[in-house]
């Protein structure tokens, strides 16, 4: 704090310093009521009533409105105050180890190696830092050239170099462009029309269509690798089977519908079992048990699933040999516990018991 002997003694200098500490004042009462106003809307989208409630996806949006209006108010805090620099923004950003594949690209900012008194200075140690850096992805044009060759000697014509397959004949986009193109849509839920504008500002005019046009293309080669993976999945002995709703644009109403994906998996790690794990995803427009049932035919085994009553009807498969369901654990176990909450059923409460021992069966193994 500036002691009372380093004030400015004329009274406009004093003035100043006072406007500004009320105005600094009344910056911080802003933010203070901007961070008590994001709490309160992220509280109500988490304990208030169901009409209140968000989707869970918004949580992470809050939080990060909250967290980000945290990081100003603490910067600000350090630019008036830079003694607080030092205890605070080390031990925000400097968390974790930076991982040990990544390339390494050596910086030396030596200082001046000649001492003042003329002798040369010799190293005696060094500090070493190290930062996470970003290179933004870059385009690039490949140019591929085709000689042509002739014989001087014979008439045996022109020869050229067969050129590689293409997935877009004539297309300018290699294979990496639209691998590129579908992680982002599909893993890192980056529409069309945005990656459309982070091609526009490299200079590239593509448009969303051509990019779904792209994306079309590669789902018809990838087509018989997801056949392929889900045959041979049909060929385990005991596989997963689960459902989960996804929004699916209904263009006519101007709306989504809700659609499903089908998800069929197979995960034997868990005892050692020979083969490696894998999911194959196959959408359907529909919940019914009828999508389990096209999805399953050639299957033979043991197909565990959830309590949802659709999967009864693979039960019926008219040209499959009999599937066994193995119903999950957990919801049984979530409906005994239910029943013991309420008192309902005193027997529910053994069947808890009961499956407490094989639960302690299984850790032991």
């Amino acid at each position: 704090m500036t002691s009372p002997t380093d004030l400015p003694t004329d009274v406009a200098t004093l003035q100043a310093l006072l406007i500004a500490s009320e105005e600094r004042n009344v910056r911080k009462e802003d933010r203070i009521i901007r961070l008590e106003k994001l709490l309160a809307d992220f509280k109500r989208a988490l304990y208030g009533a169901k009409s209140e409630k968000g989707h869970p996806d918004q949580y992470h949006l809050a939080l990060e409105d909250i967290e980000t209006a945290m990081a100003v108010v603490h910067a600000e805090d350090e630019a008036i105050d830079p003694a607080k620099k030092a205890a605070t923004s080390k031990s925000r950003d400097s968390r974790g180890v930076l991982p040990k594949h990544l390339p390494r690209i050596e910086e030396v900012i030596a200082p001046e190696v000649t001492c003042g008194c003329g002798a040369a200075r010799h190293i005696i140690g060094k500090d070493v830092s190290e930062r996470l850096d970003i290179v933004p992805a870059q385009f690039c044009v490949i140019v591929t050239r085709r000689p042509k060759y002739a014989c001087r000697s014979c008439e045996a014509g022109i020869i050229l170099a067969p050129a590689k397959l293409r997935l877009i004949e004539g297309g300018m986009p290699t294979e990496a462009t639209v691998a590129s193109v579908i992680v982002s849509k599909y893993a890192d839920h980056l529409l069309l029309y945005r990656q459309s504008q982070i091609y526009a500002r490299q200079g590239f005019d593509i448009d969303r269509a051509t990019l779904a046009f792209r994306v079309g293309k590669a789902a018809r080669v990838l087509r018989p690798v997801h056949d392929a993976l889900l045959a041979h999945l049909k060929t385990s002995s005991k596989l997963f089977m689960d459902e989960t709703p996804a929004p699916v644009p209904d263009p006519g109403r101007g709306k989504t519908k809700k659609g499903y994906f089908w998800a069929l998996a197979r995960d034997d790690r868990a005892w050692n079992g020979p083969e490696p794990p894998g999911v194959a995803f196959t959408y359907a427009p529909g919940r019914s048990g009828k999508y389990a049932s096209e999805i399953l035919q050639g299957f033979e085994g043991i197909l565990q699933v959830d309590g949802y009553a659709g999967y009864n009807r693979v039960l019926d498969l008219p040209d499959n040999a009999p599937i066994q369901l193995a119903y999950c654990w957990a919801h049984t176990r979530r409906k005994l516990f239910d029943l013991t909450l309420h008192n309902v059923a005193p027997i529910a409460e053994e069947g808890l018991k009961q499956i407490a021992a094989l639960y302690r069966i299984e850790a032991q193994a």
